[in-house]
């Protein structure tokens, strides 16, 4: 297995892939031991043949279309010749290696009390076509009739890419502020004390389904355009609705939770980390200043928290240290 998983990583991973790749290390920790044989005889085909090895653990895009529309791609002959000409050589390397491997496991990262900010992010596609991004912690509920797409917002935090169906609205109902939209992409936040609605595309109707104490008058007429962002208060003593024009900045701020599949090439980790941080609870910070400057390339899902981690230790030859129950320090491995 470590032998495929070796030859997968060098045309690159794709998202499920990558996943996939962490389980199977977790399993057991001569997995790990396996791999780091099988990349170290990978590393020296290149090596002997005059290839200089690279920092990357890319994904090729064309690996991320539909199995039917992407034609195999064959190794490159030029490995594939090192690789069979090398059977012999790699089997004896490897069992030599095996036999003087110390008899330690390694340290993988551990499993802290913010194990719920490491969720990844669900991505539901309902029964109409339209998707559903749901926020750690939050829930909703589907309730679809013959007359009405209805989707209930319990708590937290999601977003609706609706499908068009001239036939059917769909509703998003949240503490009882119905918001209506027709082919829109929206954003619904709820908390104790308010509804924040932002659309990042199209256009929503607001009204109220049952009594918000804020509202002296049921709430009706109130219409977001495409960058408006609408705060409805739940609490009487609270001021009214009120609508804000989110620039483009803003508007990515506001939904740089949402999944988004990091793609860089030759990039400082340093740039890498930042981008990772500002997308997760979850922090990483670099043990040692000077790994700010390796470049690295590699792609990733933004909301895969472990996934990430497991990849700087897997692929690029870093330890993963807890500090608290927010915070991962990566240095280099001794």
């Amino acid at each position: 297995m470590a032998a495929d998983w070796t030859l997968r990583m060098d045309r690159g991973l794709t998202p499920q892939e990558q996943d996939a790749y962490t389980e199977w290390l977790a399993e057991d920790p001569s997995h790990r031991k396996a791999m780091a044989l099988y990349q170290w005889g990978w590393d020296e085909f290149d090596r002997l043949a005059g290839l200089q090895t690279t920092h990357r653990a890319h994904i090729d895009t064309d690996l991320l279309a539909p199995r039917s529309d992407v034609a195999p791609k064959a190794m490159p002959e030029r490995k594939l010749k090192a690789w069979i000409a090398a059977l012999p050589l790699a089997a004896a390397l490897a069992l030599t290696l095996y036999l003087s491997w110390p008899d330690t496991e390694p340290v993988g990262l551990e499993v802290k009390p913010a194990l719920e900010l490491m969720a990844r992010i669900e991505q539901r596609i309902l029964e109409d076509g339209s998707r559903v991004e749901i926020n750690r912690g939050a829930e909703v509920e589907v309730a679809y009739t013959m007359e009405e797409r209805r989707v209930y917002l319990k708590n937290g935090e999601a977003n609706f890419n609706v499908a068009q169906d001239p036939n059917r609205s769909f509703i998003v109902d949240a503490a009882g502020v119905d918001i209506r939209a027709v082919s829109t992409i929206f954003n619904v936040k709820l908390s104790e004390e308010e509804v924040g609605i932002l659309v990042t595309e199209g256009r929503v109707s607001l009204q109220t389904s049952n009594p918000v104490p804020s509202q002296i008058d049921p709430l009706s007429g109130y219409f977001l355009e495409e960058g408006q962002k609408a705060i409805v208060p739940l609490r009487s003593e609270m001021p009214g609705i009120g609508v804000t024009n989110l620039s483009q900045s803003e508007i990515e701020a506001s939904t740089r939770w949402q999944p988004r599949l990091l793609d860089f090439d030759s990039a400082p980790l340093g740039d890498i980390i930042d981008e990772f941080n500002i997308r997760n609870p979850i922090q990483v910070e670099l043990g040692d200043p000077s790994l700010e400057m390796v470049n690295l390339s590699s792609s990733f899902w933004s909301d895969n928290v472990e996934g990430f981690v497991r990849l700087m230790e897997s692929s690029f030859g870093m330890k993963a240290e807890w500090q608290g129950s927010r915070e991962i320090v990566l240095r280099a491995a001794q």
